[in-house]
Parts: C-alpha cells; sequence; structure tokens
C-alpha cells in the first residue's frame, strides 16, 4: 500500500500557543497557555496531523534565561496538552540573538528547512501560522501556505483588511489557533487539502 501523506502543521510558539510577553517568557511560570489552544493542537492531534514549533528564543542568546529554564517551559506545555489529549511532535528554535545574523531566525527560514529535512517532506503548500510577520515571511520562503493568528502580536492587524504588502501573498487571517485549526479541520473535510510530499 502506498503511504498516506504526512499531514504537518508547523506552529509559531509566543503569541500563536502560549501568551506573548514584550519582556520575553523567561521561566514555565511565566508560561501560560492562550485559551483553547492546546485543546486546538489535540484536535489536530485527532484527526491525524503532526504538530512542529519552530520558534525564535533569542532570550537565550541575550541571556535572559538558559536552556534548563526553556525544557522547563517545554515540559510545562508538554504536560499540559498530554492532560487534554495533544502533543507537539517536535519543536525546533533558534537560540540566537539578532546580531548573531544567523540563519534560523525567523523572518529567515532556516528553522523551517530543518524541519522539512527532519521529516523528509517538501514543505510547498504545508500550513503554518504565527501572530507575527516574521513567522509567515519565514514559511513562506520555505514554500508553507501562511496563516496569521489575531492573537499576540498579530492583534494589531485586526481589522486590517487588505494586510499590508509585507505579508506573504496569499495570507489566510484567523481569528486565534482554535479558529486556524477548524479552517484546516473543515477544508480537509470537503477534500480540498493537497499537501505536497
Amino acid at each position: 500500500m502506498p503511504h498516506a501523506p504526512l499531514k504537518l502543521v508547523i506552529l509559531d510558539r509566543n503569541g500563536s500557543i502560549n501568551v506573548h510577553r514584550d519582556d520575553f517568557v523567561k521561566s514555565e511560570t511565566e508560561w501560560t497557555p492562550l485559551p483553547g489552544a492546546l485543546e486546538a493542537i489535540a484536535r489536530l492531534n485527532h484527526a491525524g496531523w503532526h504538530v512542529v514549533i519552530a520558534s525564535n528564543q533569542s532570550g537565550l542568546g541575550r541571556g535572559l534565561f538558559d536552556v534548563a529554564s526553556l525544557n522547563a517551559m517545554h515540559a510545562k506545555m508538554h504536560k499540559m496538552l498530554a492532560a487534554v489529549g495533544g502533543r507537539i511532535d517536535a519543536i525546533f528554535y533558534c537560540p540566537h540573538s539578532p546580531d548573531e545574523h544567523c540563519d534560523c531566525r525567523k523572518p529567515k527560514p532556516g528553522l523551517f528547512r530543518q524541519i522539512g529535512e527532519r521529516y523528509g517532506v517538501d514543505l510547498a503548500g504545508v500550513p503554518t501560522a504565527g501572530d507575527s510577520l516574521r513567522d509567515l515571511q519565514a514559511g513562506a520562503a520555505a514554500g508553507c501556505e501562511p496563516h496569521l493568528l489575531l492573537t499576540g502580536m498579530g492583534q494589531a492587524c485586526r481589522g486590517v483588511d487588505p494586510l499590508p504588502p509585507e505579508y506573504p501573498a496569499g495570507t489566510q487571517v484567523h481569528e486565534d489557533l482554535a479558529a486556524f485549526v477548524q479552517h484546516l479541520l473543515a477544508r480537509e473535510a470537503q477534500g480540498a487539502l493537497q499537501i505536497a510530499v
């Protein structure tokens, strides 16, 4: 039997899954899920989707927290997700500060390319969702289908139609992660979702 195509979704973390903080999320106590976000991920999982995070974590490069603190945040996220029947398959993060000029800090597509290599898939058409312009620019540069969430930094785009021209062509806008998931699952149910593998 032929393999079914891998159903992959790439999500931003801060402002998309958890509450965005202008002073950075620096500890597990500061990591707070957005209402309905974890349940939305669980809905994706139950529909057979693999969920991967691509996240800038320049707080590491800036010395605001260490890898142990980041691991503690993610342990909390995994535990809270498990409690609602959800899971994140993998977390890819850029630890660099902006002045290190790496290839993995969004809006550069390095993290997305790493994900494509890890899963052995072409990212063309793979849905990606985030709350900031750089999330979508990074995903679109890797061939992903961009979705803007009006949470976190995305709140600045609430009521903005059309989006500013710097947003990738075809960017779709959703109230939050739950609305994005509802959109994906409804589209899938209509049989219209074609992901190149």
